[in-house]
């Protein structure tokens, strides 16, 4: 068993977490976008209609690169990466996207604070699976001895954007979900994520 074989209904039973849904982000504010951003996405929006790759490459990315560049770089992303924490509970394989407050070296590190699932039409499909990865995540992070209070995802086609949060047993999905032609929120909600993962100054 791997992360894609998770549904909703099995990451609960299987993995002892319990969702609902809930406000992630109530006084979420727009994050300014980037001019070089708007300009790739308007290039690249046709393209990402091909394939789960495709968004990945000419939507997800460079919206995460944008995340990047307005933490100060503190984020380090992982594309592709392999997450094998526990692969008797089926926590084992690939993450399209892995945020992690660390520096950005070629060995994934804790602690990891988003992971960002890639679906070509159907988000519904996608949540057991980044649950699955969630609670990687967190297992990865207290592994590490860089345990924090909660580990973020999301699930997204590229037009829309489905947040979720890790704490304990509890996986809160976002009643909002967020959309491509409003980037500045999409920006805003990973900046609330990576504040929030931090702590305080």
């Amino acid at each position: 068993m791997a992360f894609t074989d998770f549904t909703l209904e099995t990451a609960e039973s299987q993995l002892g977490v319990r969702a609902r849904a809930g406000d992630l982000f109530p006084d979420l504010t727009p994050a300014p976008v980037p001019g070089w951003l708007s300009d790739f996405l308007a290039r690249g929006m046709q393209l990402a209609l091909v394939s789960e790759k495709a968004r990945s490459e000419f939507i997800v990315g460079p919206i995460l690169l944008a995340c990047r560049e307005q933490s100060g770089g503190v984020l380090a992303i992982f594309s592709g990466q392999r997450l094998d924490v526990d692969p008797a509970r089926g926590l084992q394989g690939e993450c399209d996207f892995i945020l992690a407050l660390s520096d950005p070296v070629p060995r994934l590190r804790a602690p990891i604070v988003t992971v960002v699932e890639a679906k070509k039409n159907d988000i519904e499909a996608g949540l057991g699976q980044c649950i699955a990865q969630l609670v990687a995540a967190r297992d990865y992070n207290q592994r590490e001895k860089a345990g924090i209070p909660a580990v973020y995802g999301c699930v997204t086609t590229g037009e829309a954007w489905q947040f979720l949060r890790l704490e304990g047993a509890a996986v809160t999905v976002d009643r909002t979900r967020v959309y491509i032609d409003n980037v500045g929120k999409i920006l805003g909600a990973f900046a609330a994520v990576v504040a929030r993962s931090r702590g305080p100054a």
